[in-house]
């Protein structure tokens, strides 16, 4: 039995070093990024079995995510290899010191090519968890019925289903968006969301209330990311508040999916609520004090390093 299933799209990432625009000569790190690929990686490294299926090109960035994921423990046995497609890219730059810029090239590449017959039922079957995002569905059509299609096979072997929202403009409108995420919100246990995100559903309101209104759709858990002022969580009726875990901010790509990696790790470890709210929000810190998507995410044995002295000697 996989801990946890995702299914999803990952890209080889270019992104400077230094704040200014993108330049010739200009130093800059290779690496790769995909929002259920860092879930995976960070359920991995607390301890938990993961697989991760997807398609990446039969080129130097396809085997840099598959090589990658697999030294961070993650069974990528299932990942599809396009030898007509390229793997997707991801640039991206710090503008200014305060702001970064991503630039995506997707459209049409291995990753958006994701389809029903690329996920193993007997995976999802076995699994304790799946999890799925609002990125996936907006790739394309059979990316959206590969997602229905492992959502269909959880539901029916009694798997539970967790949610991230993920809007991305970019990618599609906020109507497609809406109908498609209000259908995938009922069918989840747990879904994490912002709060502008879950009003594409819910409509606007205040934290709790819009926690509230995503159980009522059916989750049992609902948890809207705060950012810098931390979260707040229904589970299973009773409503709880986690602050962010204090850091010097390096990076704040990846915070959420950092933050959904702990939750549901802490989940599979069948810890109370408010212990993978606290889980949640370390790991959420622990991602955004390192550069990269995933590079930081925690181990368990440093999960506590965050509440002791700033020197280790």
């Amino acid at each position: 039995m996989t801990a946890l299933v995702t299914l999803g799209e990952a890209m080889t990432v270019v992104a400077a070093d230094n704040p200014g625009p993108l330049t010739p000569g200009k130093p800059a790190r290779l690496s790769f990024a995909g929002a259920e690929a860092t879930v995976a990686i960070g359920v991995s490294r607390l301890g938990h079995s993961a697989a991760w299926i997807g398609r990446v090109g039969a080129d130097a960035g396809g085997a840099m995510i598959i090589g990658g994921m697999r030294a961070e423990g993650v069974d990528v046995s299932h990942v599809r290899t396009e030898t007509a497609l390229p793997t997707g890219l991801m640039l991206r730059e710090r503008r200014t010191a305060d702001h970064t810029r991503s630039t995506y090239y997707r459209r049409g590449l291995a990753g958006s090519r994701l389809a029903p017959g690329d996920v193993d039922e007997h995976l999802v079957a076995a699994a304790r968890l799946l999890h799925i995002t609002g990125i996936t569905p907006a790739l394309g059509s059979t990316a959206r019925e590969a997602v229905r299609h492992a959502v269909g096979i959880a539901r029916n072997a009694g798997v539970t289903v967790s949610l991230d929202i993920n809007y991305r403009s970019l990618l599609w409108s906020k109507d497609e968006a809406a109908a498609e995420l209000d259908y995938l919100v009922r069918q989840a246990d747990i879904v994490f969301a912002g709060p502008e995100e879950a009003g594409l559903v819910v409509g606007d309101a205040p934290p709790e209330r819009t926690a509230q209104a995503l159980t009522a759709l059916g989750p049992r858990q609902a948890v809207v990311k705060l950012g810098s002022e931390g979260a707040l969580a229904i589970v299973d009726g009773v409503v709880l508040a986690q602050s962010p875990v204090p850091v010097t901010v390096v990076d704040p790509i990846g915070a959420g999916d950092a933050f959904v990696a702990g939750y549901l790790a802490a989940h599979l470890d069948g810890a109370a609520p408010a212990e993978r709210l606290l889980d949640a929000a370390t790991c959420g810190s622990f991602a955004i004090s390192v550069q990269g998507d995933w590079e930081g995410l925690p181990r368990r044995s440093e999960l506590s390093l965050l509440d002791g002295d700033d020197v280790i000697r």
